[in-house]
């Protein structure tokens, strides 16, 4: 998947990456030639006392030295463009394929999963790609070169190469074998641990209200503990490298002294070319650490990656036509003919067999219990899901045909759960219509019943808006929500559950506001208060995804016993009350 990954979203720099290589190349074997300046220094520059010599050698040795800082500069400035260039196209691709998701795959993965794969998994990543444009690439040269100029300062000694290289990989395997199970561990409770994190603060009235702060606070020390049980273990391992590499690197140093040492008084070998071959070894060894700082960070990345991927190809159950149907003749017309939906592995569909028409200035409304499908109804319609069986069809068109486009620009949704987004109430609004004027916006307002407060804010419309609109209550946000839906002049509104917040007196006015605006339009109101809808034009009862009764109220109450019982309960409320 690693491989999979780099290979798809690092073609644009295939350009950086050949210089990163030539420039990398050039000053590794800059570096690898002092060593060896350096012993015809001393062999033949100060064993002999000829001051020239070493003056020329020297000036040689500064400009080599030059060259390689220039190209390790011109390495890490590629470098970092490609990391940082393929860090910002995995995100955005992540980015651009949760868009495409429907509700199916968002509930199958999870907003704080998406948010860690998205944020710390692509930076690992990106973080491999940086060091092996920085490191990785200069180490299998630095190593080879490093051999084989070792070799040609003497070859006796090549032994110790061996021995030194075999030792500190098998121990480098060893750890990093370790570490790849921890790895992939530390990233699910990562998720975890912003699972629970996210969760608190979203609910943290309700923890409040519970008094349940002890428990959420012992739930999130379980998730941190755990995270911090596998961040330990990890860091365990790689403080274990380190020592294990420089424990390698001294003991070859005191070898080729040792050894060396011997040769040189033998007369087999020059002291020169023993500093040369001791600096080569070191290179050699220096060559295997960076390889195994790599090595530390491919197996997490291997693991990000293969998270990254999994979102990537996850292929949205609601996909776009082939060839889109963008012009309808009809107008505003809803129809579901057998629709039909089920969750992939459920053993009872979500809804089962509907048949409705909705029309050009009907009103639809409807109703049922909790859990009878009134909203995964509703969803239907824009697309959030798709049917699984039968169709539905707007303006006369199967929705799986038309245009996404142009099918949404036909509608205005008013979700359950009313949303706003972090701005102002300014730029929430203009979701509705990006280029709506001053006096469209106070409109919208006014019908939705919103005006009033909105003036009475400090800054009107341009009043910030706190993430998810936690800075109003659920009233205003529901009417917000609302003004945003109506600013557009839909074709089709839908309202799900959207006067669930409001008192019986400010919905009796929305809805005396809302007649003139959706005279020629469809609308469809799921509906919780069966008074809310006693003029609907229609009243679609469900019970557990079945559809138990269409029709107007009177007719309902003697044809249907699941909406007369619904009447009953809630005429028993009443009196009560």
């Amino acid at each position: 998947m690693l491989v999979r990954l780099l290979k798809d979203h690092l073609k644009p720099y295939t350009a950086f990456l050949v210089a990163v290589v030539l420039l990398q190349l050039v000053g590794t074997i800059a570096s690898l030639y002092l060593p060896t300046l350096n012993a015809d220094i001393i062999d033949q520059g100060v064993a002999r006392g000829d001051t020239e010599y070493i003056l020329k050698i020297g000036a040689v040795m500064l400009g080599v030295s030059f060259v390689q800082v220039v190209c390790s500069i011109g390495a890490v400035w590629f470098g970092a463009r490609s990391a940082m260039g393929f860090g910002r196209d995995v995100r955005a691709s992540i980015f651009h394929r949760v868009g495409r998701f429907s509700a199916r795959e968002m509930g199958t993965f999870g907003a704080p999963t998406l948010i860690t794969r998205t944020t710390n998994d692509v930076q690992q990543v990106q973080m491999l790609v940086l060091l092996t444009c920085t490191m990785m690439v200069s180490a299998p040269i630095m190593g080879v070169g490093g051999v084989i100029m070792a070799l040609q300062q003497d070859v006796g000694l090549a032994w110790i190469i061996v021995v030194s290289v075999v030792v500190l990989v098998g121990a480098i395997a060893l750890i990093v074998s370790r570490m790849i199970p921890q790895f992939r561990r530390m990233q699910k409770r990562l998720d975890n641990v912003n699972r629970v994190l996210r969760e608190q603060i979203t609910g943290i009235r309700v923890v409040r209200a519970f008094v349940r702060e002890p428990v959420e606070r012992d739930r999130f020390g379980v998730a941190n503990d755990e995270l911090t049980a596998t961040a330990t273990s990890v860091g365990r391992l790689m403080a274990l490298m380190f020592p294990t590499v420089m424990l390698v690197l001294n003991v070859s140093s005191v070898g080729v002294m040792w050894f060396g040492a011997i040769r040189v008084d033998s007369g087999a070998m020059q002291i020169g070319s023993l500093t040369a071959f001791l600096s080569y070894l070191m290179q050699i060894l220096m060559s295997i650490m960076m390889a195994t700082f790599m090595l530390v960070m491919v197996p997490r990345a291997a693991v990000s990656a293969e998270r990254i991927v999994e979102v990537l190809d996850t292929e949205p159950s609601v996909t776009p036509p082939v060839g889109p149907v963008t012009e309808t003749t009809s107008h505003a017309t809803v129809e579901l003919r057998g629709a039909t939906f089920s969750y992939p592995g459920a053993d009872e569909p979500v809804l089962c067999d509907i048949s409705i028409t909705c029309g050009p200035g009907m009103v639809t409304a409807v109703l049922g219990g909790t859990g009878s499908g009134k909203t995964t109804l509703v969803s239907l319609i824009p697309r959030l899901f798709d049917a699984t069986e039968g169709q539905v069809l707007v303006d006369g068109v199967d929705v799986r045909e038309l245009d996404p486009a142009a099918l949404h620009a036909r509608i205005g949704l008013v979700p359950q759960k009313a949303y706003l987004f972090t701005g102002t109430v300014r730029s929430n609004l203009e979701y509705g219509k990006l280029d709506a004027t001053e006096d469209e916006l106070w409109d919208a307002l006014r019908i939705a019943q919103a005006d009033d407060f909105v003036r009475a804010l400090p800054d009107g419309l341009d009043t910030a808006v706190a993430q998810g609109g936690t800075n109003f209550s659920g009233g205003q946000r529901q009417r917000l929500a609302m003004a945003r839906a109506i600013i557009r002049r839909p074709e089709i509104y839908l309202f799900d559950d959207s006067f669930s917040a409001l008192d019986m007196a400010t919905d009796a006015r929305l809805r005396a506001a809302l007649r003139p605006v959706t005279r020629e339009s469809t609308v469809i109101v799921v509906a919780q208060r069966v008074s809310s809808v006693l003029d609907a034009d229609q009243i679609v009862v469900l019970d557990d995804g079945m559809l138990v009764g269409v029709g107007k109220h009177e007719d309902l109450l003697e044809t249907c016993p699941t909406y007369a019982e619904i009447v009953a309960s809630q005429e028993l409320v009443e009196d009560a009350a």
